[in-house]
């Protein structure tokens, strides 16, 4: 037999191998929401919205949304969070102003409004949730240090 076809036949008999563990291995997976895929679950019974100021975990974590943001509006065109939370409308809103690191552009310059990069809220502000842990976590917030 020619030496490469015999290097590939024995390069693939692990992969069989460990293709026909995987196999019956799948059979015991369970998904983390504990349904099918195709099959709908209301929000309320995954989580629960937290109202109220929660502490954060670590000194540099965005913090989190104190209230539902589930009918608002962010895309391009509209940012319904800047309606209560922009540096011009917090104070008759009675919520906290953006920090100013949100009006500043990419090499450090002041803003009117903001900065295109901070615009989408949600890539970092996420509501705050009593929500079952996916997964084991182990994670233990810093001292203050």
């Amino acid at each position: 037999m020619n030496k490469p076809i015999l290097t590939g036949v024995v390069a693939l008999i692990p992969v069989i191998f460990l293709s026909g563990f995987v196999l019956a291995q799948s059979a015991t997976v369970q998904t983390l929401r504990g349904a099918e895929v195709d099959e709908p679950i209301p929000l309320d019974r995954i989580h629960k919205n937290v109202e109220g100021r929660m502490q954060r975990n670590y000194r540099q974590q965005p913090p989190l949304v104190p209230h539902s943001i589930e009918q608002y509006q962010i895309d391009v065109r509209t940012n319904q969070c800047l309606s209560c939370h922009d540096w011009t409308k917090a104070g008759e809103r009675n919520a906290p102003t953006l920090s100013m690191t949100h009006y500043l552009d990419r090499d450090g310059n002041e803003l009117d409004h903001i900065a295109g990069t901070r615009y989408f809220c949600n890539q970092c502000h996420v509501p705050q949730a009593d929500a079952p842990a996916l997964v084991d976590n182990v994670f233990e917030p810093s001292s203050g240090n």
